[in-house]
């Protein structure tokens, strides 16, 4: 039977296309190449640059935004792979986060993203977005943070894997089996309609065979011990005056990071910071209420671009 994946990837790439999104391979450095996904033409409007989770590339997580924001011909929008997913891969034995923000800072920089993007982060993408915030301040001026940490402590760490019921990451990220892709997807959403057992088994081979011993590595290398976090001096948040610049957009009912983690994840933030969150959805949020979660996000975007615009003048 024909992998489903062969003949849907095609055409969600046809649709990236047709609306004026083309893949760029990006030599960061010998032996290390990200794939992104970028304006054809190149776009003299605010830069979007979508982070993904761990579950799934940046094209098949951000689909339905990307192709939102692009439609109101508003935004240059900008979609990387991390390393070890979708296009991206490295000869580097580095699996931290610090150095996944490298590589999306400097792929940007080649694209001709320099300054004052505006990050979305789901997730693992939000935990790459908090460390390109501190580490690349030029390059980030504003963030949306969705079902996300600073980083993922023992302590936070411990006590999703507690609610989820998982021993750990690699275990509930990196499924083997299409009885524990279904529990996966199950707990990380509301009420995600169930797929046909083929679906889940033509994703399995698509998107969990490949890098199966570096994504492990990544996840080992994400947790790190609650005395060694500290929360970081983000400059984006150093203005005393004028209106947020890190806006925290939830799944009220997301069981990985709950909504208690994304309060206390405001309460580190501190007062530049906006919560919201979508009732009846998940940690997949924006794949699950993707109408209502547009709405919200684009509410959040032409807020920061009338600030930007109020500053300039």
């Amino acid at each position: 039977m024909v992998n489903v994946f062969s003949i849907l990837n095609p055409i969600l790439h046809g649709l990236m296309k047709l609306a004026g999104m083309s893949p760029r391979r990006v030599e960061i450095e010998p032996g290390t190449v990200l794939n992104i996904w970028a304006p054809t033409k190149p776009l003299n409007k605010p830069a979007v640059v979508f982070l993904h989770g761990f579950a799934m590339d940046g094209i098949t997580t951000w689909l339905l935004q990307v192709l939102s924001l692009v439609r109101s011909s508003n935004y240059a929008v900008y979609v990387p792979d991390f390393v070890f997913f979708g296009g991206s891969v490295t000869d580097r034995a580095d699996r931290t986060v610090e150095f996944q923000s490298e590589c999306i800072a400097k792929g940007l920089r080649q694209l001709g993203v320099v300054e004052n993007c505006t990050l979305v982060g789901l997730s693992y993408g939000g935990m790459v977005g908090f460390k390109m915030a501190e580490m690349y301040p030029e390059l980030v001026k504003s963030m949306v943070v969705t079902c996300s940490v600073m980083a993922l402590t023992e302590s936070v760490s411990n006590a999703g894997l507690d609610r989820i019921g998982f021993p750990s990451w690699s275990d509930y990220l990196l499924p083997t089996t299409v009885k524990a892709l279904k529990i996966m997807f199950d707990s990380a959403s509301y009420n995600l309609p169930n797929l046909p057992n083929f679906v889940y088994k033509d994703i399995l081979q698509v998107m969990y065979n490949k890098y199966r011993k570096e994504r492990n590595e990544l996840l080992e290398a994400l947790v790190i011990s609650d005395k060694a976090f500290t929360i970081p001096h983000l400059p984006q948040l150093s203005i005393k005056r004028g209106p947020p610049k890190i806006h925290l957009l939830w799944g009220e009912n997301d069981l990985i990071f709950d909504m208690e983690t994304a309060r206390n994840l405001k309460e580190q933030v501190g007062e530049k910071a906006t919560l919201e969150a979508i009732e009846k959805a998940g940690h997949l949020v924006n794949l699950e209420r993707p109408c209502l979660y547009n709405t919200r996000l684009k509410k959040i975007l032409a807020s920061l671009v009338q600030e930007n615009a109020q500053h300039n003048n």
